[in-house]
Parts: C-alpha cells; structure tokens; sequence
C-alpha cells in the first residue's frame, strides 16, 4: 500500500499508509461485534498493508481501545501508528445510565463526562495508554468540541474555549517533550476545525465526513488554510456514513442519520455519472479525497474482514479523467476540487 509523508518542521514527520483504520465501528457501533471477528477484522487490515491505526476512549466507552491492546500486542511498534483522543473521560455508572444506548452496544457500563481541561486531557491520556497497553501514542486529538457533539454554536464556542484555556497547553506540552508526536482535532465540522487551527498550532486534524464526494465545502477556506501551513488532513467518513457506498436506497445512512430526501436524489444523480464511465460509486468515493494534497490518509473503518479487502481493492481501481470532468460540467463536484 502507498503511504503519505506528513512533515511540519524537523523531526515529527510521520508516514501514514493511504488506507488508515477507524475503530468505531469496532466499539460495537449500531451492532454488536464479538471478540474474534473483531480481531479477524484487524488482521484483515494489516494483511492489506494498513498501518495506521484510529481510536477513542468513545468508541464503545473503552472497548475499541482495548480490542486495539489484544491485536497490537504481537505488534512491533515501529511498525504502525496509532492515534486516540481526548475530551472525555470514562465514569463508571449502573448499566441503564452508560452512554450510547441504542448507539454503542454490549459495551463497558460507563458514562462519559466532558472534560476540556489541562487535567482533563492528561488524565484521558494516561486512561488511554492503560486501555491500549502500548508505550507509545503518536498523535492526539482534541474530540468533538463541535456542533454537532454539543447541540450548539453556543455550546461549541464554549468547549473550545475550555479547551484552548487548558487542553491545548496540555497536548502542547505532550509535543514539545516528545510524548506524542503531533497533535490535532478529531472535529465533524471543517468550520470548527478552522477556528482551532486559526487559534492554535495544530498538526493534523481528523475530520469526519466533510471533504467527500458529496460535499467539499471545505475548499472555501479551511483546506487552503491546511495547505498553506503544513496541517495534514485525515480524512473520516469517506463514505458520508454509508450512503456513498451503498448508494442512494431506502434507508441509507448520511451523517449518522437516515438520508433526507435531497441528498438521496444528489447521490443517484452523481452514481448515474459514475455508472456512465464504468465507475462504482463506492470507488469514486473512496479515491476522490486523496486528491486533495493535504489528505494523508482515508479511515472508512469495517466491521467485516471482507469490508476491509474491500476498500483495500478499492485503491487500485483506475478512475478515468473524464469522471470527474463530467461531475464538475453537471454542478456535482466543486470547480476547485483537485482531481488531477
């Protein structure tokens, strides 16, 4: 598999492969997943060359990170990257008071409890290292200090200030003394991403479901920004939550929610384009955000072993020119979108 050199300045450069892995869906997210298949699932990835590795202590309320501790421990460390995040830290409560339910399923009786702080972000960390059980993190991320997490433009402006007041000095300090090699937010909005990068010295940002072939509004202003000073982008989501690969049916799924009626028509209209040059879908989707040059890796996540093969063949798919001309002649690609 290709990889992608990500360097700010002497010393912190990281190579990512192009394909990472997101771990939610191994948090048991929306379903259950058993222990074996879980690892089959990572095995799977790392047969098919991944080795960048994403987590949260969200992601089933610790369970992600610990699935991560059984398949790493075989691991040599050089071998891989791995990042998680930090903003929440893991209580234990009574089983109908954890977080998620209907949402995370079968998962640790925890309940999450926001936490921006200096402290806070420490002591995330230090609950992350014990959950993964490796020696070494190499790059943290802020998590959700956005809209869509909080409910508000209000409630967002106000964790990111908690977070630039205390959090950020917390990572900062991670950095300079070499526990961590870069630092960054795990944001679902290229909006709040922006104000932080426009605040802080960030590296990297992992950014949900905002740079794909359905939307690239972030090309007004944030993706120039990343490009202008170094930030790396790794991008979640490809899919916009699975309708961009199992295209526009009944009951698709769009940013973590059954899809309106104006993004069904949307994408049948882009898959009809696709389908015109011989093109899935799901292959434009996968390879379209590793156009953009600030784009250093793709995490689609997998429950499956086979998903993961998949989205692994995905990458040798020859996309034709004449795909991307087209979507931009029919107003379904931005102009600026770098396709070349």
């Amino acid at each position: 598999m290709k990889t992608r050199h990500w360097q700010r300045c002497a010393g912190n450069g990281l190579h990512f492969t192009e394909l990472g892995f997101g771990t939610a869906p191994l948090g048991n997210l929306y379903r259950t997943v058993s222990d074996e298949d879980a690892q089959a699932t990572l095995e799977a990835a790392w047969d098919s060359g991944v080795r960048y590795f994403d987590t949260a202590p969200l992601y089933g309320l610790g369970l992600s990170e610990t699935r991560l501790n059984q398949f790493l421990r075989g691991k040599k460390r050089d071998d891989y990257l791995l990042s998680t995040k930090a903003g929440r830290l893991l209580e234990v409560c009574p089983p109908d008071q954890r977080t998620g339910i209907g949402k995370f399923f079968d998962t640790p009786s925890r309940r999450e409890i926001y936490d921006y702080s200096y402290d806070g972000v420490m002591r995330s960390f230090e609950a992350s290292f014990e959950r993964i059980g490796v020696d070494r993190i190499d790059i943290l991320f802020v998590h959700d200090v956005d809209i869509f997490t909080h409910g508000s433009k209000a409630a967002s402006d106000a964790r990111i200030d908690e977070f630039m007041r205390g959090g950020y000095y917390a990572m900062l300090a991670l950095r300079d003394q070499g526990v961590i090699k870069a630092f960054g937010g795990g944001i679902n909005e290229w909006q709040v991403c922006q104000t932080l990068a426009e605040r802080g010295d960030f590296d990297l940002f992992l950014l949900a479901g905002r740079y794909t072939l359905l939307e690239q509004e972030a090309l007004e202003t944030f993706l120039p920004l990343c490009e202008k000073r170094d930030i790396g982008i790794v991008l979640g989501g490809p899919y916009n939550s699975g309708i961009l690969a199992t295209g526009p049916k009944p009951g698709s799924f769009y940013n973590y929610d059954e899809a309106p009626k104006e993004i069904l028509e949307r994408v049948a209209l882009i898959e009809a384009v696709c389908k015109r040059h011989g093109v899935a879908l799901i292959e434009a989707a996968l390879q379209f955000p590793l156009m953009h040059p600030s784009v250093v890796s793709l995490i689609p996540g997998g429950q499956r072993p086979q998903e993961v093969i998949s989205n692994r063949n995905i990458l040798d798919k020859k996309i034709p020119q004449d795909l991307w001309r087209d979507l931009k002649a029919e107003g379904l690609m931005r102009n600026d979108a770098p396709t070349g």
